[in-house]
């Protein structure tokens, strides 16, 4: 059982920071990558930012030079440092983990986190 437990949202002003994190706990063989979706009030979900495991990162075009995603092995922690938000960046935002779930797994498994709502308003 793997579960992800989110924090850091919150409402800011146009132009403010907030941090997300993300703690996974339970058993995954090999993790491939951690990262971020959100969901626009009425939008599809999408990618917001990701780390594999082999430390490359991938961005929205969106969020790129303003959001910065990063991870702590140690604590199996994902974060997402969000800075000069804009209105448009408010949504809900969702952790997620890519990994095979045993050695012989020949496909990932997707793992989310419950969701934490970022306001972004003046």
């Amino acid at each position: 059982q793997v579960q992800l437990a989110e924090s850091g949202g919150g409402s800011v002003q146009p132009g403010g920071s907030l941090r997300l994190s993300c703690a996974a706990s339970g058993n995954i063989f090999a993790t491939v990558a951690m990262g971020w979706y959100r969901q626009p009030p009425g939008k599809e979900r999408e990618l917001v930012a990701q780390i594999t495991a082999g430390h490359s990162t991938n961005y929205a075009d969106s969020v790129k030079g303003r959001f910065t995603v990063s991870r702590d092995n140690a604590k199996n922690t994902v974060y997402l440092q969000m800075n000069n938000l804009r209105p448009e960046d408010t949504a809900v935002y969702y952790c997620n983990v890519r990994g095979y779930p045993a050695y012989n797994s020949r496909t990932f498994d997707d793992y989310w986190g419950q969701g934490t709502q970022v306001t972004v308003s003046s």
